[in-house]
């Protein structure tokens, strides 16, 4: 599996999942969610992929949404900023 990530501006990433099949996915992190979930300590780049590797070990990339903004996670898997607050 093989995640790439790609920035449109501040807040906004293109993150492309290759595993059996390619997805592209458009995600937005605004500076708050960043700093709610991280503390400001990595890069929204690196909570990205980490979030993705978290999607990933419970659902196929064909199953994650095309566009979403990352607190959203948080609606489908009650578990993600417990975990994302670990990322530090």
């Amino acid at each position: 599996m093989k995640i790439s990530i790609t920035s449109k501006d501040k807040d906004t990433f293109s993150v492309t999942v290759t595993e059996n099949s390619t997805t592209t996915h458009t995600v937005t992190i605004t500076d708050q969610i960043h700093s709610k979930l991280t503390g400001g300590k990595i890069s929204k780049e690196n909570l990205l992929e980490m979030s993705f590797e978290f999607l990933l070990q419970r659902e196929p990339n064909t199953s994650i949404l095309a566009k979403f903004n990352l607190e959203v996670i948080s609606q489908y898997f009650s578990d993600y900023a417990k975990q994302a607050s670990t990322w530090r």
